[in-house]
């Protein structure tokens, strides 16, 4: 039964990885996708050397830093209010509620978020601004906001995943502790204080360290697609994952892009080791491995 899977998961995972060598290699589609010639870290020099390489790493660690702490809180939060709704129909409907955000593709939440802020059109600045007395805002053209934008919408779009996964490790808590605790007379605040986010932790461990894994991938679509490519917002919407793109939509230098996969794999590999091997410290039994 697990054949497929393990199938798929070679093919997907693994065999690609035999291309790395072409982020070491000058890519000449005439002589072969393999068989270019070898350059060493050349490739790497275009991350490394360019003005903009402090502002996208500095964008791409912060943004999905702060990711990580405000959503997992969130959906923590989320899991939590779902588990006290006590009808099934009720339940069921607020967990669908929750995750279609998720399901949604991000092209279409661009959109979503040009109605909410378009100069023209925005239900923002037709409604909203009015009723406060507030002038109109260019809002694709003022760099200043996006960092809270795109928190938001990434927190709308993201938190339903993660509290689907938080809501089924409360459900597999032992009511027995409950149960216990209410004959203490201990309060719903209590409780979640002292059962279930205790009961929590291995989860959130998990969870965090796989985040952690790829914190120096962004989701394209969110920095690309939401803010509609606008280069007055570069500042604040370029990470990695854009910058590379937009090379390589200018120079077509494919071992510079999978040079930049490379780098951003290898990070990924070295945080999640490091960060295991503190958790591993503190708590044996919460580490990965």
């Amino acid at each position: 039964m697990m054949l497929p899977g393990l199938v798929y998961f070679l093919i997907n995972n693994y065999f690609p990885m035999f291309g790395l060598v072409v982020a070491f290699k000058d890519v000449n589609f005439s002589k072969g996708f393999l068989a270019g010639d070898w350059v060493g870290l050349k490739n790497f020099e275009y991350l490394f050397k360019t003005s903009d390489a402090y502002v996208i790493t500095r964008n791409t660690i912060l943004y999905n830093g702060s990711f990580i702490v405000i959503n997992t809180v969130a959906a923590i939060a989320a899991a939590i209010l779902l588990n006290e709704i006590k009808n099934k129909l009720f339940m069921r409907f607020y967990q669908s509620v929750v995750l279609i955000p998720y399901l949604i593709s991000t092209i279409i939440i661009s959109y979503l978020v040009f109605a909410m802020l378009s100069t023209e059109t925005g239900f923002v600045n037709r409604t909203i601004l009015p009723l406060f007395h507030l002038d109109e805002i260019s809002w694709y053209n003022e760099a200043k906001y996006w960092p809270v934008i795109l928190t938001v919408v990434n927190l709308w779009k993201s938190v339903g995943f993660l509290c689907v996964i938080y809501l089924a490790s409360i459900i597999g808590i032992d009511p027995e502790y409950y149960e216990a605790a209410t004959i203490d007379g201990a309060s719903k605040l209590r409780q979640i204080r002292s059962i279930t986010l205790p009961l929590l932790v291995p989860m959130i461990t998990v969870m965090t360290l796989l985040a952690i894994g790829r914190i120096f991938y962004s989701d394209f679509g969110l920095f690309y697609q939401v803010p509609m490519n606008s280069g007055a917002l570069y500042d604040t919407t370029n990470v990695i994952d854009t910058y590379v793109y937009r090379g390589l939509i200018q120079l077509g230098d494919v071992g510079m892009s999978s040079a930049a996969g490379l780098y951003q794999s290898m990070v990924g590999l070295v945080l999640v080791l490091l960060s295991n091997f503190i958790v591993r410290k503190v708590s044996r039994e919460n580490s990965l491995f």
